[in-house]
Protein backbone atom coordinates (compact mmCIF):
# COMPACT_ATOMS: atom_id res chain seq x y z
CA UNK A 1 0.00 0.00 0.00
CA UNK A 2 2.81 2.54 0.72
CA UNK A 3 2.54 3.56 -2.86
CA UNK A 4 2.45 7.06 -4.25
CA UNK A 5 -1.44 7.14 -3.96
CA UNK A 6 -0.21 8.50 -0.21
CA UNK A 7 0.52 11.77 -2.28
CA UNK A 8 -3.21 12.44 -2.11
CA UNK A 9 -3.40 11.58 2.22
CA UNK A 10 -0.40 14.08 2.27
CA UNK A 11 -1.68 16.73 0.46
CA UNK A 12 -5.09 16.28 2.62
CA UNK A 13 -3.13 16.39 5.52
CA UNK A 14 -2.34 20.25 3.91
CA UNK A 15 -5.86 20.72 2.45
CA UNK A 16 -7.22 20.00 5.80
CA UNK A 17 -4.97 22.36 7.42
CA UNK A 18 -5.95 25.31 5.64
CA UNK A 19 -9.46 24.79 5.24
CA UNK A 20 -9.84 24.43 8.93
CA UNK A 21 -7.70 27.27 9.99
CA UNK A 22 -5.47 25.28 11.54
CA UNK A 23 -2.19 26.10 9.55
CA UNK A 24 -2.20 29.50 10.77
CA UNK A 25 -2.78 28.69 14.11
CA UNK A 26 0.04 25.89 14.33
CA UNK A 27 2.23 28.39 12.34
CA UNK A 28 1.61 30.86 14.50
CA UNK A 29 2.16 28.82 17.88
CA UNK A 30 5.38 27.64 16.96
CA UNK A 31 6.38 31.19 15.51
CA UNK A 32 7.23 29.49 12.08
CA UNK A 33 10.01 31.52 9.92
CA UNK A 34 8.59 33.61 6.81
CA UNK A 35 10.18 30.90 4.12
CA UNK A 36 8.08 27.92 5.91
CA UNK A 37 5.13 29.78 6.13
CA UNK A 38 5.15 30.71 2.12
CA UNK A 39 6.09 26.85 1.82
CA UNK A 40 2.86 25.50 3.99
CA UNK A 41 0.58 28.05 2.27
CA UNK A 42 1.76 27.37 -1.06
CA UNK A 43 0.91 23.65 -0.97
CA UNK A 44 -2.01 23.93 1.33
CA UNK A 45 -4.16 26.69 -0.27
CA UNK A 46 -4.34 25.20 -3.94
CA UNK A 47 -5.80 22.04 -2.45
CA UNK A 48 -8.28 23.36 -0.17
CA UNK A 49 -10.99 21.45 -1.70
CA UNK A 50 -9.93 18.40 -0.60
CA UNK A 51 -9.14 18.80 2.78
CA UNK A 52 -11.73 17.39 5.43
CA UNK A 53 -14.30 19.65 6.90
CA UNK A 54 -14.29 18.46 10.29
CA UNK A 55 -16.54 19.73 13.05
CA UNK A 56 -16.81 23.34 13.07
CA UNK A 57 -17.93 23.57 16.60
CA UNK A 58 -14.27 22.47 17.18
CA UNK A 59 -11.89 24.23 17.53
CA UNK A 60 -9.34 25.08 13.79
CA UNK A 61 -6.12 22.44 15.25
CA UNK A 62 -8.83 20.05 17.15
CA UNK A 63 -11.48 20.33 14.10
CA UNK A 64 -8.40 19.34 12.09
CA UNK A 65 -6.26 16.63 13.56
CA UNK A 66 -9.61 14.96 14.77
CA UNK A 67 -10.94 14.70 10.91
CA UNK A 68 -7.52 13.46 9.22
CA UNK A 69 -7.54 10.37 11.98
CA UNK A 70 -5.80 8.36 14.95
CA UNK A 71 -2.62 8.69 14.14
CA UNK A 72 -2.94 12.66 14.25
CA UNK A 73 -5.12 12.66 17.28
CA UNK A 74 -2.51 11.06 18.93
CA UNK A 75 -0.13 13.61 17.69
CA UNK A 76 -2.27 16.16 19.35
CA UNK A 77 -2.71 14.29 22.53
CA UNK A 78 1.00 15.11 23.00
CA UNK A 79 1.46 18.71 21.95
CA UNK A 80 -1.25 18.87 24.67
CA UNK A 81 0.64 18.72 27.89
CA UNK A 82 3.36 21.46 26.34
CA UNK A 83 1.85 25.39 26.38
CA UNK A 84 5.32 26.31 26.77
CA UNK A 85 6.21 24.74 22.73
CA UNK A 86 2.71 25.70 21.49
CA UNK A 87 1.20 28.56 23.82
CA UNK A 88 -1.02 27.95 26.69
CA UNK A 89 -4.52 28.74 23.59
CA UNK A 90 -3.34 26.04 21.99
CA UNK A 91 -2.88 23.65 24.17
CA UNK A 92 -6.21 24.00 25.61
CA UNK A 93 -7.60 23.38 22.21
CA UNK A 94 -5.66 20.51 21.81
CA UNK A 95 -6.33 18.51 25.64
CA UNK A 96 -9.85 18.01 24.12
CA UNK A 97 -8.06 15.31 22.73
CA UNK A 98 -7.73 12.82 25.32
CA UNK A 99 -10.77 11.85 26.08
CA UNK A 100 -13.64 14.12 24.96
CA UNK A 101 -13.91 12.76 21.70
CA UNK A 102 -17.25 12.03 19.86
CA UNK A 103 -18.15 8.21 21.31
CA UNK A 104 -19.73 5.88 18.80
CA UNK A 105 -23.04 4.45 18.82
CA UNK A 106 -23.70 2.15 22.23
CA UNK A 107 -25.22 -0.48 19.91
CA UNK A 108 -21.83 -1.20 18.38
CA UNK A 109 -20.49 -1.46 22.06
CA UNK A 110 -22.38 -4.06 23.10
CA UNK A 111 -22.30 -5.89 19.86
CA UNK A 112 -18.42 -5.58 20.05
CA UNK A 113 -18.51 -6.84 24.01
CA UNK A 114 -20.87 -10.15 22.95
CA UNK A 115 -18.91 -11.34 20.39
CA UNK A 116 -15.83 -10.83 22.46
CA UNK A 117 -16.97 -12.28 25.13
CA UNK A 118 -19.52 -14.82 24.31
CA UNK A 119 -22.09 -13.36 26.89
CA UNK A 120 -24.94 -10.71 26.31
CA UNK A 121 -24.14 -7.58 28.03
CA UNK A 122 -26.67 -8.03 30.56
CA UNK A 123 -25.55 -11.08 31.67
CA UNK A 124 -22.06 -9.64 32.58
CA UNK A 125 -22.54 -6.49 34.09
CA UNK A 126 -25.90 -5.28 36.46
CA UNK A 127 -24.93 -1.99 35.24
CA UNK A 128 -23.63 -0.19 31.70
CA UNK A 129 -23.75 3.19 30.99
CA UNK A 130 -23.23 5.46 27.94
CA UNK A 131 -19.82 6.54 26.89
CA UNK A 132 -18.00 8.65 30.16
CA UNK A 133 -14.87 9.09 27.82
CA UNK A 134 -14.13 8.51 24.02
CA UNK A 135 -10.39 9.02 22.81
CA UNK A 136 -9.10 8.26 19.59
CA UNK A 137 -8.51 4.56 19.68
CA UNK A 138 -11.45 3.34 22.27
CA UNK A 139 -13.90 4.57 24.38
CA UNK A 140 -15.23 3.57 27.86
CA UNK A 141 -18.00 2.62 29.90
CA UNK A 142 -19.04 2.64 33.66
CA UNK A 143 -20.24 -0.67 34.43
CA UNK A 144 -20.98 -3.25 37.60
CA UNK A 145 -19.69 -6.93 37.70
CA UNK A 146 -23.44 -8.72 37.86
CA UNK A 147 -21.44 -11.74 40.12
CA UNK A 148 -19.78 -9.17 42.58
CA UNK A 149 -21.08 -5.90 42.30
CA UNK A 150 -17.75 -4.44 41.84
CA UNK A 151 -17.64 -0.96 39.77
CA UNK A 152 -15.66 -1.16 36.63
CA UNK A 153 -14.05 0.45 33.59
CA UNK A 154 -14.59 -0.95 29.95
CA UNK A 155 -12.94 -0.27 27.35
CA UNK A 156 -13.96 -0.92 23.78
CA UNK A 157 -11.70 -0.68 20.49
CA UNK A 158 -13.69 1.42 18.46
CA UNK A 159 -15.62 -0.06 15.35
CA UNK A 160 -12.56 -0.75 12.06
CA UNK A 161 -10.38 1.62 14.30
CA UNK A 162 -7.20 -1.27 12.88
CA UNK A 163 -8.13 -0.26 8.78
CA UNK A 164 -8.32 3.52 9.80
CA UNK A 165 -4.63 3.86 11.40
CA UNK A 166 -2.95 1.47 8.65
CA UNK A 167 -4.53 4.45 6.01
CA UNK A 168 -2.55 7.11 8.16
CA UNK A 169 0.26 5.09 9.25
CA UNK A 170 0.82 4.18 5.45
CA UNK A 171 1.23 7.29 4.31
CA UNK A 172 3.66 8.03 7.06
CA UNK A 173 5.67 5.21 5.60
CA UNK A 174 5.32 6.92 1.90
CA UNK A 175 6.22 10.33 3.56
CA UNK A 176 9.67 8.94 5.58
CA UNK A 177 10.44 7.12 2.19
CA UNK A 178 10.31 10.50 0.46
CA UNK A 179 12.36 12.16 3.22
CA UNK A 180 15.37 9.39 2.51
CA UNK A 181 15.49 9.89 -1.56
CA UNK A 182 15.16 13.84 -1.70
CA UNK A 183 16.68 15.20 1.65
CA UNK A 184 19.87 13.03 2.42
CA UNK A 185 20.97 15.03 4.93
CA UNK A 186 18.03 13.76 6.87
CA UNK A 187 18.77 10.00 6.48
CA UNK A 188 20.58 10.18 9.75
CA UNK A 189 17.38 10.77 11.67
CA UNK A 190 16.24 7.13 10.30
CA UNK A 191 12.65 8.58 8.95
CA UNK A 192 11.66 4.60 7.89
CA UNK A 193 12.94 3.50 11.74
CA UNK A 194 10.99 5.95 13.46
CA UNK A 195 7.69 5.24 11.64
CA UNK A 196 8.26 1.82 12.25
CA UNK A 197 8.97 2.51 15.89
CA UNK A 198 5.22 4.57 16.25
CA UNK A 199 3.73 1.93 14.66
CA UNK A 200 4.38 -1.40 16.61
CA UNK A 201 3.78 0.73 19.30
CA UNK A 202 0.19 1.75 18.36
CA UNK A 203 -0.33 -2.06 17.15
CA UNK A 204 0.14 -3.24 20.77
CA UNK A 205 -2.19 -0.38 21.39
CA UNK A 206 -4.97 -2.02 19.16
CA UNK A 207 -4.52 -5.55 20.70
CA UNK A 208 -6.23 -5.29 24.28
CA UNK A 209 -4.73 -8.05 25.26
CA UNK A 210 -1.55 -6.73 25.26
CA UNK A 211 -2.52 -3.68 27.00
CA UNK A 212 -4.40 -6.17 30.05
CA UNK A 213 -0.52 -8.29 29.95
CA UNK A 214 1.02 -4.92 30.22
CA UNK A 215 -0.61 -3.36 32.94
CA UNK A 216 -0.22 -6.22 34.99
CA UNK A 217 3.51 -6.70 34.56
CA UNK A 218 3.29 -2.94 35.56
CA UNK A 219 1.49 -3.43 38.75
CA UNK A 220 3.95 -5.77 39.79
CA UNK A 221 6.65 -3.82 39.19
CA UNK A 222 5.02 -0.92 40.63
CA UNK A 223 3.17 -2.50 43.80
CA UNK A 224 6.02 -1.40 46.75
CA UNK A 225 6.00 2.38 45.48
CA UNK A 226 4.43 5.17 47.71
CA UNK A 227 1.49 7.66 46.47
CA UNK A 228 0.88 5.07 43.31
CA UNK A 229 -1.79 2.66 42.24
CA UNK A 230 -3.51 1.18 39.40
CA UNK A 231 -6.84 -0.26 38.63
CA UNK A 232 -6.85 -4.18 38.21
CA UNK A 233 -7.30 -5.95 35.38
CA UNK A 234 -10.29 -8.48 35.58
CA UNK A 235 -9.13 -10.98 32.90
CA UNK A 236 -12.17 -12.92 32.86
CA UNK A 237 -14.57 -10.15 31.16
CA UNK A 238 -11.07 -8.88 28.79
CA UNK A 239 -10.21 -10.11 25.44
CA UNK A 240 -8.65 -8.76 22.20
CA UNK A 241 -10.90 -5.73 21.36
CA UNK A 242 -12.30 -5.50 25.24
CA UNK A 243 -10.75 -4.30 28.30
CA UNK A 244 -12.57 -4.81 31.69
CA UNK A 245 -10.40 -3.36 35.09
CA UNK A 246 -11.49 -2.02 38.17
CA UNK A 247 -12.91 1.50 38.83
CA UNK A 248 -10.89 4.54 39.82
CA UNK A 249 -12.34 6.76 41.90
CA UNK A 250 -10.52 10.68 41.92
CA UNK A 251 -9.71 13.98 40.61
CA UNK A 252 -8.52 14.10 36.82
CA UNK A 253 -4.75 15.30 37.51
CA UNK A 254 -5.52 18.05 34.94
CA UNK A 255 -8.49 19.58 36.80
CA UNK A 256 -6.58 22.01 39.16
CA UNK A 257 -9.69 23.46 40.50
CA UNK A 258 -10.70 20.17 41.14
CA UNK A 259 -7.45 19.34 43.35
CA UNK A 260 -7.36 22.31 45.13
CA UNK A 261 -11.09 22.18 46.59
CA UNK A 262 -10.10 18.35 46.97
CA UNK A 263 -7.23 19.87 49.60
CA UNK A 264 -4.66 18.04 47.66
CA UNK A 265 -1.24 19.44 47.23
CA UNK A 266 -0.34 20.46 43.98
CA UNK A 267 3.34 21.35 44.40
CA UNK A 268 3.83 17.74 45.93
CA UNK A 269 1.99 15.54 43.03
CA UNK A 270 3.91 17.44 40.37
CA UNK A 271 7.21 16.36 41.54
CA UNK A 272 5.94 12.49 42.69
CA UNK A 273 4.66 11.88 39.28
CA UNK A 274 7.87 13.20 37.80
CA UNK A 275 10.16 11.13 40.29
CA UNK A 276 7.62 8.19 39.53
CA UNK A 277 8.29 8.29 35.90
CA UNK A 278 12.23 8.20 36.55
CA UNK A 279 12.18 5.31 38.86
CA UNK A 280 10.16 3.03 36.77
CA UNK A 281 11.72 4.17 33.49
CA UNK A 282 15.63 3.09 35.42
CA UNK A 283 14.76 1.06 37.81
CA UNK A 284 12.15 -1.31 36.19
CA UNK A 285 13.31 -0.42 32.20
CA UNK A 286 9.40 -0.40 31.77
CA UNK A 287 7.51 2.93 31.91
CA UNK A 288 3.79 4.20 31.53
CA UNK A 289 4.25 5.55 28.07
CA UNK A 290 1.15 7.69 27.44
CA UNK A 291 1.13 9.42 30.64
CA UNK A 292 -0.89 12.99 29.86
CA UNK A 293 -3.64 14.48 32.12
CA UNK A 294 -6.32 12.24 30.39
CA UNK A 295 -4.78 9.03 31.98
CA UNK A 296 -3.98 9.80 35.46
CA UNK A 297 -6.19 10.40 38.42
CA UNK A 298 -5.71 11.63 42.00
CA UNK A 299 -7.27 8.96 44.74
CA UNK A 300 -8.91 10.39 47.83
CA UNK A 301 -5.90 9.45 49.82
CA UNK A 302 -3.46 11.27 47.65
CA UNK A 303 -2.39 9.03 45.32
CA UNK A 304 -1.39 9.42 41.66
CA UNK A 305 -3.44 6.67 39.44
CA UNK A 306 -2.61 5.73 35.80
CA UNK A 307 -4.59 4.07 33.56
CA UNK A 308 -4.57 3.50 29.95
CA UNK A 309 -1.97 0.94 29.45
CA UNK A 310 -1.67 0.20 25.67
CA UNK A 311 1.85 2.43 25.17
CA UNK A 312 4.43 1.20 27.37
CA UNK A 313 8.03 1.73 27.05
CA UNK A 314 11.03 -0.99 27.47
CA UNK A 315 14.28 -0.06 27.57
CA UNK A 316 17.16 -2.84 28.21
CA UNK A 317 19.70 -2.09 31.17
CA UNK A 318 22.58 -0.79 29.02
CA UNK A 319 20.48 1.75 27.65
CA UNK A 320 18.99 2.41 30.73
CA UNK A 321 23.06 3.17 32.20
CA UNK A 322 23.46 5.10 28.73
CA UNK A 323 20.54 7.45 29.65
CA UNK A 324 20.96 8.00 33.18
CA UNK A 325 24.82 8.79 32.83
CA UNK A 326 23.87 11.25 30.41
CA UNK A 327 21.13 12.96 32.67
CA UNK A 328 23.57 12.66 35.86
CA UNK A 329 26.25 14.28 33.83
CA UNK A 330 23.92 17.16 32.98
CA UNK A 331 22.95 17.61 36.56
CA UNK A 332 26.52 17.58 37.55
CA UNK A 333 27.31 19.92 34.75
CA UNK A 334 30.26 17.68 33.80
CA UNK A 335 30.25 18.05 30.03
CA UNK A 336 32.99 15.91 29.29
CA UNK A 337 31.83 12.84 30.98
CA UNK A 338 28.24 13.56 28.70
CA UNK A 339 30.64 14.01 26.11
CA UNK A 340 32.46 10.48 26.66
CA UNK A 341 29.22 8.50 27.27
CA UNK A 342 28.13 9.55 24.27
CA UNK A 343 31.11 8.05 22.56
CA UNK A 344 30.84 5.01 24.52
CA UNK A 345 27.99 4.13 23.30
CA UNK A 346 28.64 4.62 20.11
CA UNK A 347 25.80 7.03 19.61
CA UNK A 348 28.93 9.55 18.06
CA UNK A 349 31.19 8.31 15.23
CA UNK A 350 34.93 7.41 16.58
CA UNK A 351 36.41 10.37 14.28
CA UNK A 352 34.82 12.82 16.09
CA UNK A 353 36.22 15.12 18.77
CA UNK A 354 35.29 14.49 22.23
CA UNK A 355 36.82 17.56 23.77
CA UNK A 356 35.00 19.87 20.98
CA UNK A 357 31.55 18.28 21.56
CA UNK A 358 32.32 18.62 25.16
CA UNK A 359 32.33 22.52 24.32
CA UNK A 360 29.35 22.24 22.09
CA UNK A 361 27.30 20.41 25.28
CA UNK A 362 28.74 22.97 27.54
CA UNK A 363 27.30 25.41 25.05
CA UNK A 364 23.80 23.18 25.49
CA UNK A 365 23.60 22.97 29.41
CA UNK A 366 25.04 26.69 30.89
CA UNK A 367 22.25 28.55 29.35
CA UNK A 368 19.54 26.69 30.91
CA UNK A 369 21.11 25.80 34.36
CA UNK A 370 21.40 29.98 33.85
CA UNK A 371 17.66 29.89 33.63
CA UNK A 372 15.74 30.19 36.84
CA UNK A 373 13.54 27.10 37.66
CA UNK A 374 10.25 27.59 35.72
CA UNK A 375 12.21 28.19 32.77
CA UNK A 376 15.02 24.86 33.12
CA UNK A 377 13.36 22.20 30.93
CA UNK A 378 14.05 18.52 29.94
CA UNK A 379 12.58 19.25 26.93
CA UNK A 380 14.50 22.12 26.08
CA UNK A 381 17.52 20.42 26.38
CA UNK A 382 16.59 17.62 24.42
CA UNK A 383 15.70 20.10 21.74
CA UNK A 384 19.26 21.60 22.05
CA UNK A 385 21.21 18.57 22.19
CA UNK A 386 19.39 17.08 18.93
CA UNK A 387 21.27 20.48 17.46
CA UNK A 388 24.09 19.49 18.79
CA UNK A 389 24.20 15.88 17.99
CA UNK A 390 22.94 16.39 14.55
CA UNK A 391 26.31 18.32 13.77
CA UNK A 392 28.70 15.61 14.92
CA UNK A 393 26.75 13.10 12.98
CA UNK A 394 24.76 11.19 15.65
CA UNK A 395 21.89 9.01 14.25
CA UNK A 396 18.26 8.80 15.67
CA UNK A 397 18.21 5.82 18.67
CA UNK A 398 15.03 4.71 18.08
CA UNK A 399 15.26 2.76 20.88
CA UNK A 400 14.45 5.83 22.98
CA UNK A 401 12.42 7.66 20.96
CA UNK A 402 9.51 6.72 23.40
CA UNK A 403 11.47 7.60 26.45
CA UNK A 404 11.97 10.64 25.50
CA UNK A 405 8.54 11.66 24.45
CA UNK A 406 7.00 10.82 27.62
CA UNK A 407 9.90 12.67 29.20
CA UNK A 408 8.48 15.77 27.44
CA UNK A 409 4.95 14.96 28.02
CA UNK A 410 5.40 14.21 32.11
CA UNK A 411 7.52 16.89 32.33
CA UNK A 412 4.60 19.39 30.72
CA UNK A 413 1.71 17.68 33.32
CA UNK A 414 4.14 18.37 36.07
CA UNK A 415 4.62 21.91 34.77
CA UNK A 416 0.79 22.18 34.32
CA UNK A 417 0.67 21.46 38.12
CA UNK A 418 3.66 23.60 39.65
CA UNK A 419 4.60 25.88 37.16
CA UNK A 420 7.89 26.66 39.42
CA UNK A 421 9.12 23.05 39.06
CA UNK A 422 13.00 23.07 39.12
CA UNK A 423 13.06 19.36 36.85
CA UNK A 424 16.59 19.02 37.73
CA UNK A 425 16.72 19.21 41.13
CA UNK A 426 13.56 16.74 41.55
CA UNK A 427 15.62 14.22 39.19
CA UNK A 428 18.56 14.46 41.02
CA UNK A 429 18.11 12.02 43.72
CA UNK A 430 16.50 9.45 41.50
CA UNK A 431 19.09 9.30 38.69
CA UNK A 432 21.98 9.53 41.67
CA UNK A 433 20.41 6.63 43.57
CA UNK A 434 20.13 4.71 40.16
CA UNK A 435 23.55 5.48 39.22
CA UNK A 436 25.25 4.23 42.71
CA UNK A 437 22.56 0.71 41.95
CA UNK A 438 23.90 0.54 38.21
CA UNK A 439 27.97 1.67 37.72
CA UNK A 440 29.29 1.30 41.47
CA UNK A 441 30.67 -1.66 42.72
CA UNK A 442 27.45 -3.64 43.74
CA UNK A 443 26.50 -3.37 39.92
CA UNK A 444 29.88 -4.81 39.22
CA UNK A 445 29.46 -7.49 41.52
CA UNK A 446 25.94 -8.18 39.72
CA UNK A 447 27.00 -8.23 36.17
CA UNK A 448 30.30 -10.57 37.05
CA UNK A 449 27.55 -12.83 39.14
CA UNK A 450 25.18 -13.32 35.61
CA UNK A 451 28.37 -13.45 33.22
CA UNK A 452 29.00 -16.89 35.91
CA UNK A 453 25.34 -18.15 35.68
CA UNK A 454 25.45 -17.75 31.66
CA UNK A 455 28.93 -20.06 31.43
CA UNK A 456 27.24 -22.38 34.27
CA UNK A 457 24.43 -22.85 31.23
CA UNK A 458 27.40 -23.70 29.19
CA UNK A 459 30.11 -25.32 30.71
CA UNK A 460 29.35 -28.17 29.78
CA UNK A 461 29.81 -27.33 26.10
CA UNK A 462 32.90 -25.76 26.57
CA UNK A 463 35.09 -28.93 26.16
CA UNK A 464 33.86 -29.88 23.21
CA UNK A 465 33.94 -26.27 21.72
CA UNK A 466 37.42 -26.38 22.38
CA UNK A 467 38.06 -29.48 20.72
CA UNK A 468 36.58 -28.93 17.69
CA UNK A 469 38.24 -25.38 17.83
CA UNK A 470 41.51 -27.41 17.79
CA UNK A 471 40.78 -30.11 15.22
CA UNK A 472 39.25 -27.25 12.63
CA UNK A 473 42.42 -25.61 13.50
CA UNK A 474 44.92 -28.74 12.00
CA UNK A 475 44.45 -27.93 8.34
CA UNK A 476 41.84 -25.26 7.48
CA UNK A 477 41.54 -22.98 4.59
CA UNK A 478 42.67 -19.24 5.53
CA UNK A 479 38.70 -17.97 6.18
CA UNK A 480 38.00 -20.91 8.58
CA UNK A 481 41.51 -20.98 10.19
CA UNK A 482 40.70 -17.05 11.01
CA UNK A 483 37.00 -18.28 12.03
CA UNK A 484 38.45 -20.73 14.65
CA UNK A 485 41.14 -18.49 15.68
CA UNK A 486 38.46 -16.40 16.82
CA UNK A 487 36.64 -18.98 18.67
CA UNK A 488 39.25 -19.93 20.42
CA UNK A 489 40.14 -16.14 21.54
CA UNK A 490 36.13 -16.25 22.42
CA UNK A 491 36.78 -19.49 24.79
CA UNK A 492 39.53 -18.10 26.69
CA UNK A 493 38.10 -14.86 27.21
CA UNK A 494 35.04 -16.62 28.44
CA UNK A 495 36.52 -19.01 30.51
CA UNK A 496 38.84 -15.91 32.05
CA UNK A 497 35.40 -14.02 32.57
CA UNK A 498 33.80 -16.78 34.03
CA UNK A 499 36.91 -17.35 36.58
CA UNK A 500 37.16 -13.71 37.87
CA UNK A 501 33.69 -13.42 38.33
CA UNK A 502 33.40 -16.68 40.22
CA UNK A 503 36.63 -15.99 42.23
CA UNK A 504 34.76 -12.08 43.08
CA UNK A 505 31.60 -14.63 44.21
CA UNK A 506 33.28 -16.84 46.47
CA UNK A 507 35.38 -13.55 47.96
CA UNK A 508 32.06 -12.22 48.09
CA UNK A 509 30.20 -14.70 50.01
CA UNK A 510 33.11 -16.02 52.07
Amino acid sequence: MRGPHNIIRLIRTGATMERTGAMGVILDAYDAPPLLRIAARTLGKPFMWLGYKGDPSMPPATRALTALGPAYIKFGQILSTRPDLVGNDLAVQLRVLQDKLPPFDMAESRAQIESELGMSVDEIFSEFSEPIAAASIAQVHQARLADTGEKVAVKVLRPNIERAFRKDVDAFYFAARMVELFAPGARRLRPMEVVEHFDGVVRGELDLRLESAAASEYAANTKEDPGFQLPSIKWNFSSRRVMTLGWADGVPLGDNDALDAAGHDRRDLGERLLRLFLLHALRDGFFHGDMHQGNLKVAPNGDIITYDFGIMGHIDEYTRRVYAEILFGFIRRDYKRVAEVHFEAGYVPADQDVDEFARALRAVGEPIFGMDASHISMGRLLTYLFEVTERFGMETRTELILLQRTMVVVEGVARSLNPNINIWEVARPVVEDYIKDSIGPKAVLSDLGKAALVLARFGPRLPGLVQNALIAQAEPPAPERKLSRRMLGLVAVCAAVGGAALAVLLEHLF
